[in-house]
């Protein structure tokens, strides 16, 4: 059976890299990073922009990372439909490129946070989703100081109807509210996709709950996800 190909893409300042590249070996797939001055991919079923701090998070959290040469290819990728996942700084990043809706801001409480956190799993027909069960609450560590999810009223509406929130901020029984909502992110949202369901950003980070020996590991279920997309396409 083809073995899927990630590409992972980073930049100055991301760290999350080599834990997404543990995670594509435990998943039995082949891994090639492509450093951000790239100008082209190499031929990945899925991109992963790892989080980190990628300039520092000088400026603005992800705004110089957009501005790299790998970003045109990236873009081209995305809207040819190709897999891309991003996580925490990726997540920004990706909205910086204005491939996903909103923006992320400094946490409500301007700390960093570092912790584990429960998220409900909102939709589970994305391809990075549809090997949890909806409804399904999932331990998995937050680490970020801008995690602020926001996107106007109207953005917000769009996102419920297209069906595009993915994770949401929880307690352990699966209670959505304030006392849940670790950074004061607009409807406690953690993690959305784009329309078209092929892009993905969380703040959360599924490859630092994938292995047996850590405290949780159904963070694996974004990956196992993307496998079984992939998969069941070829």
């Amino acid at each position: 059976m083809k073995k899927i190909k990630y590409n992972i893409i980073t930049f100055p300042g991301s760290n999350c890299d080599l834990d997404i590249q543990w995670v594509s070996k435990l998943m039995g797939a082949e891994c090639e990073f492509v450093w951000h001055k790239e100008k082209s991919l190499k031929k990945p079923d899925v991109v992963v922009i790892p989080g980190g701090f990628s300039y520092g998070d000088y400026l603005r959290c992800g705004a110089l990372a957009n501005l790299s040469n790998i970003m045109l290819e990236l873009v081209r990728f995305a809207n040819e439909g190709g897999l891309v996942i991003g996580i925490c700084n990726g997540f920004q990043i990706l909205t910086e490129a204005k491939l996903l809706p909103g923006a992320l801001l400094k946490n409500q409480a301007l700390k960093f946070i570092c912790r584990h956190q429960y998220v409900k799993v909102e939709n589970n027909e994305t391809a990075f989703s549809c090997d949890f069960e909806k409804g399904e609450i999932v331990d998995i560590p937050i680490a970020h100081k801008d995690g602020l999810y926001f996107i106007d009223e109207d953005g917000l509406n769009s996102l419920m109807i297209n069906n595009q929130i993915v994770f949401r901020y929880c307690d352990k029984d699966g209670n959505i509210n304030d006392d849940s909502n670790p950074n004061g992110s607009l409807s406690n949202i953690a993690g959305i996709v784009n329309k078209k369901g092929n892009i993905l950003g969380m703040m959360p980070h599924p490859e630092r709950s994938t292995d047996s020996i850590l405290p949780s590991n159904r963070g694996t279920g974004v990956f196992r996800s993307i496998h079984k997309w992939v998969y069941d396409r070829i």
